[in-house]
């Protein structure tokens, strides 16, 4: 249960998370194997066509999207150095 509450917190983090995302990407305080973990991650989700439920169900359909989106982003923050994550102050 914590763990959901901690995905649906960062929803409302959204907005930092990009800019914590070009510079995750760029840093060179992030080694490249989690730079290319990340991508796979992120290429993945849009990639795969697996969804847990199907997006003809309208609003469940779409929130089963940003859940998995959500999932994705955490691992990524959980990934990054603690001084990046302290910077936009993103905790997971």
């Amino acid at each position: 249960m914590k763990k959901f509450f901690k995905r649906i917190w960062l929803i409302f983090k959204i907005k930092k998370f990009f800019p914590f995302l070009i510079e995750f990407f760029t840093s060179a305080t992030v080694p490249l194997k989690k730079k290319v973990t990340s991508l796979g991650l992120i290429i993945g989700y849009f990639l795969l066509p697996f969804d847990l439920i199907p997006d003809f169900f309208t609003l469940i359909g779409v929130v089963d999207d940003v859940g998995v989106l959500l999932i994705v982003f955490q691992q990524i923050i959980k990934m990054a150095p603690a001084e990046l994550k302290d910077k936009h102050d993103l905790k997971v």
